[in-house]
C-alpha cells in the first residue's frame, strides 16, 4: 500500500512550497490583516492552504489510482483552491464562496457518483434524488464546520488529521485502498503546513485550505461509510469529523435565537468560548484536540456498535463540553492564564543564557544530518529503480538551487526541496533494508534519532528567534504518527512505517533549523544531500 509514500511526496512538497508562497504574499494579496474579532495582532500570510492542496494533488497524481469518483473529486478540490485563494486575496463574501463550495459538492456526488444511500435509524436505501440532494448539503456543511474552526493556529489541521488518521485505519482494514492514499496524501500536505503554522503562526491556511479539509473530510467519510465499508454504523461520521460539527451547529443556533446574521462572523465558537475563560492559546488547542481526539477514538472503538449508541456517545461528549464551558462562563470562572509557560524548568532558562552551552545543540545537529546523509547513502545495498530516479531529481534539484542563487532569490527553494526529498530516499531506503542490517546497527540508528530529537528541541527552546518554537502541537503530531502506524500495524517488505515517519519528520525539522538558521550557506547540509543523492543515483 503507498499510504506512506503518498504521505512523504505530499510532506516534502508542501514543505518546500510554503515558504516560497508566503514570500509572494503580500504581492499577491493573501495577507490576513488583524481585527477586533480575530487573535493574531499582526499580518500573517495566508497561503498555506495552496501549499496543502497542492502538496496532496501531487500525491494522490503520483500514488494514487484513478476510481469512478476520483477525478470528480480532484476537480471539486481545484475549485475550491480557486475559490479559497480568490477569497484569500479579495474577500469575496459568503455568498460567492456557496457557489463554489456547491459546485464542488455537485461535481463529487452528480459526476462522480458518490452520495449517501444509506442513512441512520433507516433501514431502507433512500430515494436515489434524496440521497444527492442530502450529500450535496452535507458537504457544504462539512467544508463550512471546518473552515469555522480555523480560528487558532493549528485547530483546523490538527482536528482534520485526526479525523484523517481515523478514517486511513479504517479503510485499511476494509481493504479501502483508494481512500487511504487520498487520506495518507492530504495528511501530508498538513503536517508539512502545521510546521510553519505552530503558534504563533507564521502562515494560515486560508480558506483555501480550510475548505479543501473539510470537503476532503466529507467526501471520505460518505465514501467510507457508503462503498468502502457499508456494515459499519451510518452515525460514525459524527464522531470521525468530530467537534467542527457541533461547534458550527450551536453558533448557528445562538445565531437564530438572538436573530443574528447567519452568515456573520462572531467570537462565539468554542475555541473564542475558551481563550475568554483565561485559556491560554496552547492551552485551548490541547483541550480542544483532547475532546477531538475522545470522539474519534470511540469512533475506532464503537465502529460496529448501534446508530443509538454512536449517536448517544456523540451527543454526551459535546454536552459534557458545552455544560462545563456554560457553568464556567455562568460562574465567571477564569484560568490561570499561562500555567504551561510558567511550569518551564529553570535549568534549561540557566543553560540558555549561557551563549556557549546554548550553541552545543545546533552544532551537533549541523554535524549530525550531513553525517547521516554520507553514512547512509554509502551503506546502502540495492537501490530500486524508481529510488535512483528520484535521486537524480533530488540531485538537480540541490545543483540548480546552487547555480541559480546568485541570480534568484527561489534558489533556496530547490535546495530546500532537494534536501528534503533526499531525506525521504535515505529514511526509506534504510528502513526497508536496502542498506546495513539489524541488531546493534539498528540499536545505534535509533539512539542516533533520540539524540537528534533531543538536539532539535534544545535548539527549538532556546532559540531567540522566531523561526521555530515548540508547542503541543508538535508532541501531539509525533502521537498521532505513533498510535495510528501502531493501530494499524501495518508493515510492509519489512518496512516499519511509524519509524519511517518519525525519523523523516525528525530530518526534515532539523535540516528546516539548519536552512534558516544560515540560509543558503548551508553549505554541510546541501553538499552532503548532494552527494548522497549522485550516490543513490550512481548505483
Amino acid at each position: 500500500m503507498n499510504f506512506p509514500f503518498a504521505l512523504m511526496t505530499a510532506l516534502l512538497v508542501s514543505m518546500a512550497l510554503i515558504p516560497l508562497l508566503m514570500r509572494l504574499a503580500p504581492h499577491i494579496g493573501m495577507v490576513d490583516m488583524p481585527d477586533p474579532r480575530k487573535v493574531h495582532s499582526r499580518p500573517v500570510p495566508r497561503v498555506g492552504g495552496i501549499g496543502i492542496v497542492l502538496g496532496s494533488l501531487v500525491a494522490i497524481l503520483v500514488w494514487g489510482s484513478l476510481p469512478g469518483w476520483m477525478p470528480a473529486y480532484l476537480v471539486g478540490s481545484v475549485v475550491l483552491l480557486l475559490f479559497g485563494a480568490w477569497d484569500d486575496s479579495h474577500e469575496i463574501g459568503h455568498y460567492v464562496k456557496f457557489v463554489g463550495q456547491f459546485a464542488a459538492a455537485m461535481l463529487v456526488v452528480y459526476w462522480g457518483g458518490l452520495s449517501v444511500a444509506h442513512f441512520p435509524f433507516i433501514d431502507d436505501a433512500l430515494p436515489a434524488a434524496i440521497g444527492q440532494l442530502f450529500t450535496v448539503i452535507a458537504l457544504v456543511g462539512v467544508i463550512n464546520a471546518m473552515n469555522h474552526s480555523d480560528g487558532l493556529d493549528g485547530l483546523a489541521g490538527g482536528e482534520s488529521l485526526m479525523s484523517l488518521g481515523c478514517m486511513a485505519y479504517l479503510a485499511y482494514l476494509a481493504g479501502g485502498t483508494d481512500l487511504v492514499i487520498v487520506a495518507g496524501a492530504v495528511i501530508g500536505g498538513v503536517f508539512g503546513f502545521l510546521r510553519f503554522n505552530t503558534h504563533p503562526a507564521r502562515v494560515f491556511m486560508g480558506d483555501s485550505g480550510s475548505q479543501f479539509l473539510g470537503f476532503t473530510v466529507g467526501t471520505l467519510a460518505i465514501l467510507l461509510t457508503q462503498q468502502v465499508n457499508p456494515s459499519l454504523s451510518m452515525a460514525i461520521p459524527l464522531l470521525i469529523i468530530g467537534l467542527p460539527i457541533v461547534d458550527i451547529l450551536a453558533v448557528l443556533a445562538q445565531r437564530v435565537h438572538q436573530r443574528m446574521n447567519w452568515f456573520r462572523a462572531t467570537r462565539n465558537h468554542v475555541h473564542h468560548r475558551l481563550l475568554d475563560l483565561g485559556f491560554g492559546h496552547y492551552e485551548t488547542v490541547v483541550i480542544i484536540y483532547a475532546v477531538q481526539a475522545v470522539l474519534v477514538v470511540f469512533a475506532i472503538l464503537c465502529r460496529y456498535e448501534s446508530d443509538t449508541m454512536v449517536l448517544g456517545l456523540y451527543a454526551a461528549v459535546c454536552a459534557l463540553l458545552f455544560f462545563c464551558l456554560a457553568t464556567a462562563e455562568g460562574r465567571s470562572w477564569q484560568a490561570q492564564h499561562g500555567l504551561m509557560r510558567r511550569t518551564t524548568p529553570g535549568m534549561l532558562e540557566r543553560f540558555a543564557a549561557r551563549e556557549n552551552l546554548a550553541r552545543w545543540p545546533l552544532g551537533f545537529i549541523g554535524l549530525a544530518i550531513p553525517a547521516y546523509f554520507l553514512v547512509a547513502s554509502i551503506a546502502l545495498k540495492q537501490i530500486p529503480y524508481d529510488c535512483g530516479v528520484a535521486g537524480v531529481l533530488s540531485a538537480v534539484l540541490i545543483l540548480a538551487g546552487f547555480l541559480l542563487s546568485r541570480t534568484t532569490p527561489h534558489a533556496l527553494t530547490l535546495i530546500r526541496l532537494g534536501v528534503f526529498s533526499a531525506a525521504g530516499l535515505l529514511v526509506y531506503l534504510t528502513e526497508a533494508g536496502a542498506g546495513a542490517a539489524g541488531g546493534f546497527i539498528a540499536d545505534l540508528q535509533v539512539g542516533f534519532f533520540v539524540l537528534l530529537a533531543l538536539a532539535i528541541g534544545l535548539t527549538i527552546r532556546l532559540s531567540r528567534e522566531d523561526e521555530f518554537h515548540t508547542t503541543p502541537l508538535d508532541y501531539l503530531l509525533i502521537g498521532i504518527v505513533l498510535v495510528g502506524s501502531a493501530l494499524a500495524q501495518e508493515l510492509e517488505n519489512g518496512l516499519d512505517v511509524a519509524a519511517v515517519i518519525v525519523k523523516l519528520i525528525v530530518l526534515l525539522y532539523g535540516s528546516e533549523l539548519l536552512i534558516n538558521r544560515v540560509g543558503q550557506k548551508s553549505g554541510p547540509l546541501s553538499l552532503a544531500a548532494f552527494v548522497a543523492s549522485f550516490g543513490i543515483t550512481a548505483r
